[in-house]
């Protein structure tokens, strides 16, 4: 053990004299596992949030719920529970507060019929039941809600026209977002006297439904956690792979600093090896001093990866809230195992980009530690199984490509073509550097190539990562710049009309088809009837709609290959949206058979369509047929076209008349803002991560530079003592590196364009149905590059800083050194 520690000693002194370096390796590392344990935690919340939703009432209650999806009397409640059903009443809706933006959830239930054991009301107290049920009553709140939305517990909210909200109190495992009240309360706020959304009732409980009059129930399973975590899959896994690229980037750096630091360590483990200390005894001492740094990295990298994740939340909240519509809670918690798993990930991380180093320091024999050609040897060997390696992983690539059907393929197709372009990137350098010294003919080019060729053992990892870094933006900024140019372009289609109403009930529906063709500043009035359904299992909402030019002009279809709109506004077929039509395995041609309450029906497709955005399926009919096949379907949208300088006009009029508030009566412009919000908020943490992967590929690039900075005063001395002036030197050393970050730049962007198409051709029609066209961004790469060569001269300016500093005695001093 003594011998080990003073090994261990004598291997930490070489840190106090290079303490940029030891700052750099412990960087790398700590931004490495920042990033993925960030990513992680915005995971690990979400999640968090959907079992808290799917909690609410337990998992072991099941629901009745009417078919056409609208409310009924709480009269059947009563009836069902005089014939032994132990059901319970919920009220649901959304409610706009006075003190918030948008809409909020609201749910109202009765606790003294709910399960005492679980769900929303399990371990209240009898005083918090007391004062729940009182006539004040009090509003059920996550603490986590309460906190983000900066409110005290007692404090009274009010709808948007005033009306008060009982005081709110603190209730822990509430889902967040959600208002919970009792049931009478929410009747009141929700303007839904007597009326139920439906009753929970145990899974238990089997007993066939006694016929009720004047309303269709139908038993439904309570999995609403499980739908929104099938539903977000995708949009967690393609950030958890982000987060995967940026650990794979800050691993490069770790690799690169350690095996720096072998090279430079080299007549140490010779002397080392030399008094007597074993290869077994010295691979330990380089193995805990890695440790060491590793978990000190890995302390840092948690604590801030959830300073990253508190900072990204509100933005991927928002995203899965306007997406999926799925309440998120904004507000992070750091656990002690969250710790142990961030030291466990820097830990292993940094022994895996290690070993490489230890696995050389081990098998080189002793007398060879202290020749640099042993190394250089030992490079080319590496060189050679790297790009056996690389060949290894493509084919695995080709194989995933022809052979892949899942999203977990998709990603696996994009990290091994990652990692066979990383793993190919230092062999091919070396050999295109062969084939240019061959050519070279004069003494300083040949030293030029011959030099740049030697600097590759210490830059290969460096560069590797910004390879990665450079292709991970260019086809991430393809996808999303592309995304939102086809996304504007659809949305200027599909969002033609100027007004879109949502009536509030039927009552309300029928009064408006009658009074609004009766304005002269309406020029058509457009009603949509909807059924929520299922086909072949998949959930799929059917819409109905009238022929009109509307739909002709601006509806885009992706494959209709001819007139389509006539036979179908005839109901002679139905058009899929694209997501449906893939998981059904259909296409365009092909029929569908849909089972309506009144009939069965099988339809040919006349076309598909994109429905970006959308996580269920979807399925237009005329709304003739529509309504034959599923009379109970419910009007739920009218499409109003006219002026749109008299928007606003009539807007102002039907909330006077018809108490039509800004969230049932929408217009365009407040259509697009909102769908440009979600956009913006979905790719935030995208872009997040890559700049930050860039910015790790930099700091890989300078302590590369930073660790041979040294070592070059020695490989230029010569030329400096042959005549060659330092400020030509440094522009040699410049040009050298710049040569190497645009042949790695070069590579780059055809494997970033690559990624894009893997990413909107495979990945995305895995992860959420629907295709992009791929499109190709010239000015986005020409700023990409220049910010590649600017990272790459802000790398290098230290380094070449030193040696414009470095007087003629250091010169002659690494010049003797060297002979």
């Amino acid at each position: 053990m003594r011998l080990l520690f003073w090994s261990l000693h004598s291997l930490v002194s070489h840190w106090r004299r290079h303490p940029l370096q030891l700052a750099g390796l412990i960087a790398g590392l700590w931004l490495a596992t920042a990033l993925l344990i960030g990513v992680l935690a915005l995971n690990a919340q979400a999640r968090q949030s959907y079992a808290q939703a799917s909690a609410l009432f337990g998992a072991d209650q099941s629901s009745l719920e009417a078919r056409d999806g609208k409310r009924f009397t709480q009269a059947l409640f009563v009836e069902l529970r005089r014939q032994g059903w132990p059901v319970s009443p919920v009220l649901q809706g959304r409610l706009t507060l006075a003190e918030r933006e948008g809409t909020l959830p609201l749910l109202g239930i009765e606790p003294v019929s709910l399960p005492s054991d679980q769900g929303v009301a399990a371990g209240a107290s009898p005083t918090a039941l007391y004062d729940f049920l009182s006539p004040a009553g009090t509003t059920w709140i996550a603490p986590e809600t309460l906190r983000e939305w900066q409110l005290q517990a007692g404090q009274v909210l009010h709808r948007a026209d005033g009306l008060p909200l009982p005081p709110l109190q603190p209730r822990p495992g509430l889902a967040p977002g959600t208002l919970v009240l009792d049931i009478g309360q929410a009747q009141r706020l929700l303007d839904a006297p007597d009326q139920l959304s439906r009753l929970i009732l145990p899974k238990t409980f089997q007993r066939a439904l006694p016929t009720l009059a004047g309303v269709d129930l139908h038993r439904v399973e309570n999995d609403q956690g499980a739908e929104l975590a099938r539903l977000t899959d995708s949009f967690h896994l393609n950030l958890l792979a982000l987060g995967l690229l940026a650990f794979a980037v800050g691993l490069f750096i770790v690799h690169a600093a350690t095996g720096l630091a072998l090279e430079q360590r080299r007549a140490l483990l010779r002397t080392l090896r030399a008094c007597g200390l074993s290869a077994a005894t010295l691979v330990l001492a380089l193995t805990l001093e890695l440790a060491l740094i590793a978990l000190v990295a890995g302390a840092l990298g948690v604590a801030s990866g959830y300073a990253l994740a508190a900072l990204l939340l509100p933005d991927v909240a928002a995203s899965l809230r306007g997406l999926y519509g799925a309440e998120v809670a904004g507000s992070l918690t750091l656990s002690s195992a969250w710790w142990l798993a961030g030291l466990g990930l820097s830990l292993g991380g940094a022994l895996l980009a290690g070993a490489d180093g230890l696995w050389r320091a081990a098998r080189l024999p002793l007398l060879a530690l202290a020749q640099g050609e042993a190394w250089r040897a030992a490079h080319g060997r590496w060189l050679r199984r790297q790009a056996l390696g690389a060949l290894l992983v493509g084919l695995a690539a080709l194989v995933l490509w022809l052979g892949g059907n899942s999203l977990a393929s998709g990603l696996a197709l994009l990290g091994c073509l990652l990692l066979a372009a990383a793993l190919a990137l230092p062999p091919l350098l070396s050999a295109l550097l062969d084939l240019l010294l061959k050519r070279a003919r004069r003494p300083l080019s040949r030293w030029f190539l011959a030099d740049a060729r030697q600097q590759l053992p210490g830059l290969s990892q460096a560069l590797m990562a910004l390879l990665l870094a450079l292709a991970a933006n260019v086809g991430a900024g393809s996808m999303t710049e592309g995304f939102r140019r086809t996304f504007d372009g659809w949305l200027d289609q599909r969002l033609a009309a100027e007004l879109y109403l949502r009536p509030q009930d039927a009552t309300q529906a029928a009064a408006l088809l009658d009074w609004l063709p009766r304005q002269p500043s309406v020029g058509a009035v457009l009603p949509v009837y909807e059924l929520e359904t299922g086909i072949q299992g998949q959930p799929s909402t059917l819409s109905g709609i009238l022929d009109a030019d509307l739909y002709r002009r601006h509806w885009p279809l992706l494959d209709a290959g001819g007139e389509a709109w006539t036979p179908f506004f005839a109901g002679n077929g139905l058009m899929l949206s694209e997501q449906l039509a893939r998981r059904l395995g259909v296409v365009k041609g092909q029929r569908v058979e849909l089972q309506g309450s009144q009939g069965r029906w099988s339809a040919p497709i006349l076309a598909t369509y994109a429905d970006y955005g959308n996580p269920r399926g979807h399925v237009l009919l005329s709304q003739a047929r529509l309504r034959a096949l599923w009379p109970e379907a419910t009007l739920v949208r009218i499409v109003v076209r006219m002026a749109p300088p008299q928007v606003e006009a009539l807007r102002s009029e039907l909330q006077q008349r018809f108490g039509l508030d800004t969230s049932h009566s929408i217009d365009q412009g407040q259509l697009r803002r909102y769908a440009d919000q979600v956009f913006e908020r979905t790719f935030s943490a995208t872009a997040a991560l890559n700049a930050l992967t860039l910015a790790v590929a930099g700091l890989a690039l300078f302590i590369a530079l930073l660790g041979q900075a040294q070592r070059r005063l020695g490989q230029l001395a010569p030329l400096w003592a042959l005549g060659i002036e330092r400020s030509r030197l440094i522009l040699l050393s410049l040009g050298q590196l710049l040569g190497l970050a645009l042949l790695t730049l070069a590579l780059a962007m055809p494997l970033g364009i690559l990624l894009a198409w893997c990413l909107v051709a495979v990945v995305n029609v895995q992860a959420f149905g629907w295709r992009l066209p791929l499109q190709v961004f010239p000015g986005q790469l020409l700023a990409l590059s220049a910010i590649a060569l600017l990272a790459t001269l802000l790398a290098a300016a230290w380094p070449l800083l030193r040696l414009q500093r470095s007087q003629p005695l250091d010169l002659l001093r690494e010049l003797g050194n060297e002979r």
